[in-house]
This record gives structure tokens, C-alpha cells and sequence, in this order.
């Protein structure tokens, strides 16, 4: 071969040469081999293959060979051939003949015998599936979690030798229906209620005693935790009141070994209480008596992946199909829950209107100006209220970072990043200026506007507000926690927590001081869940207070007058009527696409159900432009046809091998 790739004559000759005097090989002749014999009984299995397309979303048969016929049982992974080439899947059932008119290709592989995927899961998955227009596929990937060999072949643990604990006579002293409730889950009926939690009590307990009274019913129950740093005081105070080795803690941010060993104690009934997050909600329980779950508002229990189906939505899909209790308990209250509560289908487990109003750190309320002078960062109230507090004072600020927005000092236009437009930020006292978008530093950065080079902050991170307290206190120990470093627990005495949303560190005894900072923040957020988010966020950070603490709030008076009733129930009422009035989630089915513009142009003019209405296109993301998002608004009644909808699109275009869409059905936030 020469170096511009043509054949060099005089080599080939010479090679032809050398070939002529070797005799001719012979092709090989295409074999097929015979077909394994089949399995003595049932045959046929049908098997759930994986393979990511939604217009394949069902199952195929395939023949049983007789020498995996004692190990391809349903609900085990299998291996099969699939489009040209070997594919996982999972064996749904064994039948003795098919309605394929062709010869079925053969199991390859029983992957492992274990039966992983138990029949109520793949009921479970079918009703994910037409709920939220996803594949079973990516719903299996949800609540099968991946397989870890050596877990398996494992000794199994001893079932617990002594009795179960005796339930308490009365161990919902506030709640006047309680006895009642757990009375129902003791005998096996599925109770199904909305508690409020005071901040005196403490929610994993509660939570215990009614799973202790159904497991003296014989039947199970799954409890889930929005974030894996409530797991280990629940799991602690579980042991205590259920005792040892009777629930196991399944959460996706565990080891692959140990995720895997939970999943096998529920589905091999070792076990029948099932503690964790979102992940937990997928748990194979056998006999399901109960689903419980904890501050349900929490954005952590929707799911990132596809189909993006809400943990709490698959928990009450579970209770209905099993007939099983429903427990959702927390310190605010979500409009669904309120919902639920309205509807007759739960109960309201009330508390006392006094006990509720005496429990709660009510915060005096202060938008931070002295006698009509401009608001000041540091309020006279809260600056009184800290110099004061013998113990810890927790400070809640709603944005983390430093210096978290910028604008012109001159002008007050916002502060860009020149390369993509993207906010501005700082990220401590000495840092370069930087885009919170795309990262790229702006170290000379001046105004476009007008050109000036001075910059302003109308929004501080618990950094800088740090700084600032630790100037205004230097006799307190001052520290933070938000983002990377979340604080667990501190110890008592004189220091000024400053956290971030979610990120409140406890305290033994209780916070002498609770302090709301920038409360209107929290308020501007274009969400429409946002003024319900936010007061969840104020409720959890008040009830952490200490008994006769003093709570105080900075912003608006008029928009936190549920803070100061201490009503989280009035506040959830009022956001579910607007809910129906604008005819938005649980009342309506709401869907986002999100795609190319001319892929949204096609389904805009798409008949979808009756009254269906489409909103949009606008923008998906500023960071891509090139992605834009339709917004599809149905009655409740056309929910289940405007799901069937989307799937069918999604098929239409996963067999034009066409670009998919992004759909979310009833997203948390749009």
C-alpha cells in the first residue's frame, strides 16, 4: 500500500504469486442451530424488555428452554435477544402458549432467580405509567434497585425472637380522633389521615406508634423522609419503639450493597417495615397495611427522573390499590394534603385550637424601619432579641453564597455576565466577580448601561450575613450552614446559627431565638407553588425553637399573618381555593413539553382531549434557548385521556426515531 493509499503493483504480483501455490479456501457454510427444547410446562414467557423505547413499551414472549426451566421464575432478570443484540429484561409470567405466529426466540439467560420484581410493583409501575405518561422501563428503574450478587447468596437474617412491644393506650395525647385512628390500624382497616405535628412533639415517634399498631394487624407498612439526613434519628427512634430488626432504611444515597439488602428484606418478606426516602416508596411490602410519610410538601420527594412521577402520589396509588392506611404528617401543610382532607378520603387528625396556638413560637413580625426611616439590614428588634438570648439563636436566611445578586450601584440594573447574560455573583468577601450560569469571571466588570463600575447587593447570602452578624455580636460564636456544609446538630450555649432553607441544624433544648430573615425573597419567586413552599420552610425552621422561645419574622406583615395565627391548615385552604379558581393541580392535570420550537409548533395544533387548553410556547431554561416549553391544562376528568395523549406521542416519535420531548405531568413547579 503506498502512502496515498493506492495498491503497490509489483508487491501484489508477487503476493499473488505466493497465493496461487496455496489451495483455495473454503467458505464457511451458515449453520443455524436447532432450537433448545422447551420447557416441560409453561413454555412461554413473557418478558418486560428493556429497551428504552416507548413504542416497544409492552411485553414479548419468548420460549422457556427446558434447561431454565426451574430457574425462570416471574419477577427474575433475564437476559434476551433483542433487535440483534443481547438485552436485560425482566420475566413477568410463564404461560403455555402464545398468540405469535412465528417461532419464538429462546431465553438467553436467567440472570439471577431471584424474584425481584413482585406483582403488585408491576401493577404499581402500569398505574405510574398511565398517571405521569412514562415507559415501564424507566418506572422499574425507579423501584428495582441494581443487582449486587454477593448480597444475594447472603445467609438471611434471624426474624426478631421476642414479642412485639405493647402499644401505648394513648399515644396521641393532642389529637382527640387519635385513639380512634390507631384503634382502626390495629384491627387492620385502612385508616387514613392528615396530621398536624406540634413542635413539642416529636413526628418519627408518632409515626412509630401507628406503624407499631399495624404491625400488631399482621400487615406492613412503608414511612418515607424527604432527606436522607432525617434517616438516622428516625431510624433510632424506629428501633426504639417497633424494636430491633423489625424495618430496614432503603434510600438511593446508600451503598449499592446496601440498598440492595434492604430491598431483598421487604421483598423477601424478612421484614415488613420499609423506612427511607422517595426511593422507599417503591418498596415490595408484603400485606401493606400502612403508607406514611413526613413533611410530603418537600420538593426533594419529586423525582428527577423520568417519568418525574411525586412519592406521595405513588404512596396513595399503593393505599388504594391495597387497601391501606394513609399517615401524612408534617409542621405546614400542602394544598393536596388539604385536598385529601376535603374530599372525605382523610381524615383530619386536628389538634386542639389553644394546645396548637400555646405549642408554637409565634413570631412578632417587623419589616425593619424605626419610625418611618428606611428598613435597616439588621433590625432593632432582631438585634435586641439576640443581645438578649442566653442560648443559640438561629438565623434563617433564604439564599446561600455570599453575595448571591448584584446590580449597578449607579443605575440598578441588574449585573450580567457579558458572555451569556447569565446573574453575577460573589462568592466571598475577595472574590472575583463570577456568572452563576456558565462560571466564567468578570474581574472588570463595568455597568453596559451606564458605565459605571460600582456594584450593589439587594441580595446577601448566609455568608455575608454572617459577617455582618458577626460584627454586630463579636461575644457570640457565629456559624453557617447551607450548600456543601449542612449542618446535623450543635451543641447548646451562645452561638448564632446562620442556615439556609432546609439546612437548620437541631439543637438539644431548642433555639432560645428563631429569626426569619428576608422573608419578601422567599415571596418573589415566580412559582406557583411559592407562597406555600415558603411558609412550609418558616414552620420548620419555628418549630425548632425551644418552649417559651421567641420567634421573630422580617418582612411584610400581611403576608405571613399565618405565621403569626400559627395556622398552617388556614393557609392551606386558602392556596387550595386558588388552586381551583385558576384550575391548577390536584384540581386540573397539568403537562409540560419541553422541545425544539418546531416540534412544538406541530404539537400545538395537536388535538389532545375536549377542553384541553395550550399555553405557550415560552422559554424552557434561559441557559437554553433552543428549548422552549408548551404547557397543556385539562380538567381533572381528561387527565387519565391527556396522559394517553403524551404517551402516544412519545411512541409516534420514538418509531420515527425522531428527537424525544421532555413531557412532566403535574410538575412541582413550571
Amino acid at each position: 500500500m503506498t502512502q496515498d493509499g493506492q495498491l503497490d503493483l509489483g508487491v501484489a504480483a508477487g503476493a499473488s504469486r505466493q497465493v496461487a501455490t496455496r489451495p483455495a479456501a473454503t467458505p464457511p457454510v451458515a449453520t443455524r442451530r436447532p432450537p433448545p427444547d422447551p420447557a416441560p410446562q409453561l413454555p412461554v414467557a413473557r418478558v418486560l424488555v428493556d429497551t428504552g423505547l416507548a413504542h416497544l413499551d409492552r411485553p414479548f414472549d419468548y420460549l422457556v428452554p427446558a434447561a431454565l426451566h426451574e430457574s425462570a421464575v416471574p419477577g427474575c432478570r433475564v437476559k434476551v435477544r433483542f433487535a440483534g443484540r443481547q438485552t436485560d429484561g425482566f420475566l413477568l409470567d410463564r404461560v403455555a402458549a402464545s398468540e405469535h405466529e412465528g417461532t419464538l426466540a429462546p431465553l438467553s439467560k436467567v440472570v439471577s432467580p431471584e424474584p425481584v420484581l413482585a406483582p403488585e410493583v408491576v401493577r404499581l409501575a402500569a398505574a405510574v405509567v398511565d398517571r405521569w405518561a412514562g415507559t415501564t422501563g424507566d418506572v422499574l428503574r425507579l423501584a428495582i434497585p441494581p443487582r449486587h450478587a454477593r448480597t444475594e447468596v447472603r445467609e438471611r437474617p434471624e426474624a426478631p425472637a421476642d414479642p412485639l412491644p405493647a402499644l401505648d393506650p394513648d399515644p396521641w395525647p393532642s389529637v382527640a380522633s387519635g385513639a380512634a385512628y390507631l384503634g382502626a390500624l390495629r384491627d387492620g382497616r385502612p385508616a387514613r389521615g392528615v396530621r398536624a405535628v406540634l413542635p413539642t412533639e416529636d413526628p418519627a415517634e408518632l409515626v412509630a406508634r401507628a406503624v407499631l399498631a399495624t404491625l400488631h394487624a399482621g400487615r406492613g407498612a412503608v414511612v418515607c423522609v424527604p432527606d436522607v439526613a432525617d434517616l438516622d434519628r428516625w431510624d433510632a427512634v424506629f428501633a426504639g419503639v417497633l424494636g430491633h430488626r423489625r424495618h430496614v432504611v432503603l434510600s438511593a444515597g446508600q451503598g449499592p450493597a446496601a440498598r440492595y439488602r434492604a430491598f431483598l428484606a421487604a421483598r423477601r418478606g424478612d421484614v415488613r417495615v420499609v423506612l427511607g426516602t422517595r426511593a422507599a416508596a417503591w418498596a415490595p411490602v408484603d400485606d401493606l397495611g400502612l403508607v406514611a410519610m413526613w413533611d410530603d410538601g418537600d420538593d426533594l420527594f419529586a423525582e428527577p427522573r423520568a417519568p418525574y412521577p411525586h412519592a406521595r402520589e405513588v404512596l396513595l396509588t399503593r393505599a388504594l390499590e391495597r387497601d391501606a392506611g394513609v399517615l401524612l404528617t408534617g409542621h405546614a401543610r400542602s394544598a393536596e394534603a388539604q385536598a385529601l382532607v376535603d374530599s372525605g378520603w382523610c381524615a383530619e387528625l386536628a389538634v386542639d385550637d389553644a394546645v396548637r396556638r400555646a405549642a408554637w413560637a409565634r413570631p412578632a413580625v417587623t419589616d425593619g424601619s424605626t419610625h418611618g426611616s428606611a428598613p435597616a439590614r439588621l433590625p432593632t428588634e432582631v438585634f435586641r432579641a439576640v443581645r438578649e438570648a442566653e442560648g443559640a439563636v438561629l438565623v434563617q436566611v433564604p439564599r446561600r453564597g455570599y453575595r448571591a445578586a448584584l446590580s449597578c450601584q449607579s443605575c440598578r440594573e441588574p449585573a450580567r455576565c457579558a458572555s451569556c447574560a447569565g446573574p453575577l455573583a460573589q462568592l466571598s468577601s475577595k472574590a472575583t466577580l463570577v456568572c452563576r450560569w456558565c462560571a466564567t469571571p468578570a474581574p472588570d466588570w463595568s455597568c453596559p448601561h451606564c458605565g459605571a463600575a460600582g456594584l450593589r447587593a439587594p441580595v446577601v447570602g448566609q455568608l455575608r450575613t454572617a459577617e455582618e452578624y458577626a460584627r454586630a455580636f463579636p461575644e457570640h460564636e457565629v456559624v453557617t450552614s447551607g450548600g456543601d456544609s449542612v449542618l446535623g446538630e450543635i451543641e447548646p450555649g451562645r452561638r448564632i446559627v446562620l442556615a439556609t432553607p432546609g439546612a437548620e441544624p437541631r439543637v438539644a433544648g431548642g433555639y432560645a431565638v428563631v429569626v426569619l430573615m428576608d422573608t419578601w425573597l422567599a415571596l418573589g419567586r415566580d412559582d406557583v407553588r411559592v407562597v406555600e413552599e415558603a411558609h412550609r420552610r418558616w414552620f420548620n425552621a419555628l418549630a425548632l425553637a425551644a418552649p417559651g422561645g421567641r420567634s421573630i419574622a422580617v418582612g411584610e406583615p400581611a403576608s405571613l399573618q399565618a405565621l403569626v395565627r400559627a395556622d398552617p391548615v388556614g393557609l392551606a385552604r386558602r392556596e387550595l381555593a386558588q388552586r381551583r379558581e385558576t384550575h391548577l393541580p390536584p384540581f386540573g392535570r397539568l403537562a409540560t413539553l419541553d422541545a425544539a420550537p418546531e416540534v412544538l409548533a406541530t404539537l400545538a395544533g395537536r388535538p389532545w382531549t375536549p377542553h384541553t387548553e395550550v399555553l405557550g410556547p415560552v422559554p424552557a431554561d434561559p441557559r437554553t434557548p433552543e428549548i422552549e416549553r408548551l404547557v397543556l391544562r385539562a380538567p381533572r376528568a381528561e387527565g387519565a385521556k391527556l396522559s394517553a395523549a403524551l404517551r402516544e406521542v412519545a411512541a409516534e416519535r420514538s418509531a420515527a426515531k425522531q428527537a424525544s420531548v421532555r413531557v412532566q405531568v403535574d410538575p412541582p413547579s413550571f
